[in-house]
Formats: C-alpha cells, structure tokens, sequence
C-alpha cells in the first residue's frame, strides 16, 4: 500500500473534480496520510478528512441551475458580491461542525491575510472558519474576518500548496492542479478526394485572399474586458504561473491537471460530469507516470 501526501489545488466548481480522484487514490489502495487544500479544495479535503466525503458528493448530485442559484447570498457590499454563509450553512447541516485538530488524518487548509501579505495556515480550529475564509475569492466573495485579520482566498498567493507537504520517505506526493491549460486543438487539415479538386480549393482561396486587400479589410474590433473580467483573468495568469512553479519547485510524484476552461467557477449543477472528468484525469495522469517509470 503506497502512503499519499494529498495536495488540492484552488479552481471553483471544477474542484468537483477532486471528489472523483480522491475515490480513485482509494480505490486502488493508496493510504491518504495528509491532506493540504487550498480555496475549493481545501473544501472537499476538509470535508473528507471530517469523514463525509460521501454524503457531500450525494449531496452535489442533487443540484441543478436553481439550487445553486438559491445558495448565494447576494449582498450589497463594496468588499464582494457573495457573503457565502448560506452554503457553508447547509452544508453544516448536512455534516456538522467539526475541529481540525480531531481529524485522523492531518488537514490544512489554506487562506491570505490581505492586510499582512501572507498566508495563513489552519490545522487547528473550526472546519467551517478555515473553508469560510480559504474560499473568499476577492470581489466575488466578501472576506473573512478573524482577530483583526481580514481572509481571502487561499489561491491568492498559493493555489496548489504542493510547499506545505510533510515529506516522508517512501511516500508519494500527489498534486491536483485544477488551472491547467487546454489541450492543443488539432491542426485544421483539408480534405480533397483528387489534386483537382485541391488545386480548386486552393485557387479559391487565394482569390478571396486577393479580393480582400490592405484597403478593403476592416480594421479589426480590439476586444476589452469588463472590470470583472478583467480582474478574473489576471487573478488567473497569476494563479496559472503560481501553481506551474510550485509544480517545478516541489517536483510532485503524480500530478493530475484540470484544465481551466472545464467548467465555470460556479457550475456545481455539473457536479456527476466533473466528479467523473476527476476520475478520468486520475487515471490519465497515473497510467503516464507508471508507463514512464517503469
């Protein structure tokens, strides 16, 4: 039985997808000896070492567009659009409130205090305080406040803490990276059944090419984003470029990628599909890496 040191990666409702691996790692006999999340999956590892991972997937099963609609308290304040506390409710109730420091296998749980520029580490305390503030994505979510501290998201300055694992000999270190890019699309490729009909092809094309000249094409619309927009997908890059270094740095012994376009931050109705794309991801990820060593 090989012992994994399990670290999940920020990304929204993608993070469904760690439901789906976390199955499979014990499906196949791997030991989970330590668990390290940060944003959403701070929520499903926090949620598994509490020992409720099932009853949180049937519950996510559930939910379609108007159920997740229903679970966000919208707000009018400046610091976010979502105060959260509908959800984390509901899901209190489901599975209860529970201390970090009782759990059988290690946790923590990642969150940013903003005023200090660092990162805060829960492996003590309430569950339901340290999931609150690890997923305040700043502007979406309003954030969480703790002894004059002011919490975001755990994303913010380390979306996949891949630093944080407790090395041990022998051990694998398993990181689910949820802001991967996507897969190269295939290169465009034409068909013709004869030379004719390729020289045809061809010779149409370079005359609608000719047709539109310098002085014919209209000059092209430069796309602009909105300020939210804008903010999310720089919030993106720098996570995208965090979690690529970590990756290097720390050098995982089994890394499964997400990629980023899967789904929207907050399509949880999708929850069978993407618990499913984790599975797949597992097996992809794990089948190169025993190709590749042995």
């Amino acid at each position: 039985m090989k012992n994994v040191r399990l670290v999940l990666g920020s990304g929204g409702a993608r993070g469904m997808a760690h439901i789906g691996i976390i199955e499979e790692l014990e499906k196949e006999g791997f030991c989970i000896k330590e668990v390290i999340g940060s944003s959403m999956g701070a929520v499903v590892g926090g949620i598994y070492c509490a020992g409720y991972l099932r009853q949180f997937r049937d519950w996510l099963l559930t939910l379609d567009k108007v159920g997740v609609f229903q679970l966000l308290d919208f707000t009018l304040s400046g610091e976010g659009f979502v105060k959260g506390e509908r959800v984390f409710r509901t899901i209190e109730k489901l599975i209860g409130e529970h201390q970090i420091e009782q759990f059988k296998v290690p946790f923590t749980a990642v969150a940013v205090d903003v005023l200090n520029q660092e990162e805060v580490h829960y492996k003590t305390g309430s569950l339901f305080k340290a999931l609150r503030a690890s997923i305040a994505i700043p502007t979406l979510f309003t954030p969480a406040y703790e002894e004059g501290r002011q919490l975001v998201d755990g994303g913010v300055l380390n979306p996949l803490p891949v630093n944080l694992v407790t090395r041990e000999p022998g051990d694998w270190v398993v990181a689910v990276n949820l802001n991967g890019n996507p897969p190269c699309p295939p290169a465009p490729t034409v068909f013709a059944e004869t030379a004719n009909q390729e020289k045809a092809a061809y010779l149409k094309m370079l005359s609608a090419w000719w047709e539109q000249s310098p002085a014919q094409v209209p000059p092209k619309k430069v796309a602009h984003l909105g300020l939210f927009d804008l903010l999310t997908k720089s919030l993106d890059m720098m996570q995208d470029k965090m979690a690529d270094l970590m990756i290097h740095l720390h050098q995982p012994e089994l890394v499964i990628t997400i990629p980023r376009e899967t789904c929207g931050i907050f399509e949880f109705y999708r929850a069978e599909e993407l618990i499913d794309k984790g599975r797949q991801a597992f097996w992809e990820a794990y089948t190169a890496q025993q190709q590749s060593a042995g």
